[in-house]
């Protein structure tokens, strides 16, 4: 084979990559510390966990931020930060949301009649998007008030997250007619997951990127 010949095929297999390559789904983590992965290493957290888990076809992008609330009226409103803004920029294929957690704080729960308004405001804006993206709402994980180094100062209440929060989350669920994770019942018994009764450690983050890569693929 000439060199001329040889050139042209090289570039003619060069440019076929190019043009059949598939382009790779785009995941946006929405969520507050928990998503950001607070406490762990930037490879610990559940989004970047999540990658490896689903492979090179996946583009998984972490636009957890810590503290903030589903809430519009909470004391840190998700909807007001820049990482909303980035995740309704990447314009993505699928969305995890993960919210509820700070809204249980006495604080925020007191404006719990909005919840339902709120989350279903997040929702219809993803799905506005051009890319109209598969939704997912994911139950947050329970809270352990009794294990070692818990902050009762955050005023974080289990029993509002199981009985208020998860109530609303389905209720949004149903009438957005979106995917729904159940990220609570993995965790239940299960405080050695969580260093501080409500973050994740590296195992925990690895089952919450398990669980949710599950329900990402067997819902393609």
């Amino acid at each position: 084979m000439n060199r001329t010949k040889h050139t042209f095929l090289l570039l003619f297999f060069v440019l076929s990559e190019i043009v059949f390559a598939q382009p790779k789904i785009k995941v946006a983590c929405v969520g507050n510390s928990i998503t950001f992965g607070y406490g762990l290493k930037p490879e610990e957290s559940y989004p970047t966990q999540l990658q490896t888990l689903l492979g090179d076809a996946y583009e998984v992008h972490n636009y957890g931020n810590s503290a903030r609330t589903l809430l519009s009226k909470g004391n840190l409103p998700y909807m007001k930060e820049k990482q909303y803004r980035d995740a309704l920029a990447l314009n993505p294929d699928i969305v995890v949301i993960k919210l509820g957690t700070n809204d249980s704080k006495p604080m925020n729960w007191r404006f719990q009649n909005d919840f339902v308004a709120d989350l279903t405001a997040m929702v219809m804006r993803f799905k506005q998007l051009p890319s109209h993206p598969k939704i997912y709402l994911c139950y947050p994980i329970p809270v352990f008030a009794r294990a070692p180094h818990f902050h009762p100062e955050w005023g974080i209440n289990d029993s509002i997250i199981s009985n208020g929060v998860i109530p609303k989350i389905k209720t949004v669920q149903k009438k957005m007619h979106v995917q729904l994770i159940d990220l609570r019942s993995p965790f239940l018994g299960h405080q050695e997951l969580l260093f501080d009764g409500i973050h994740p450690n590296a195992e925990g983050a690895k089952r919450l990127a398990g669980v949710i890569c599950k329900e990402l693929t067997v819902n393609k």
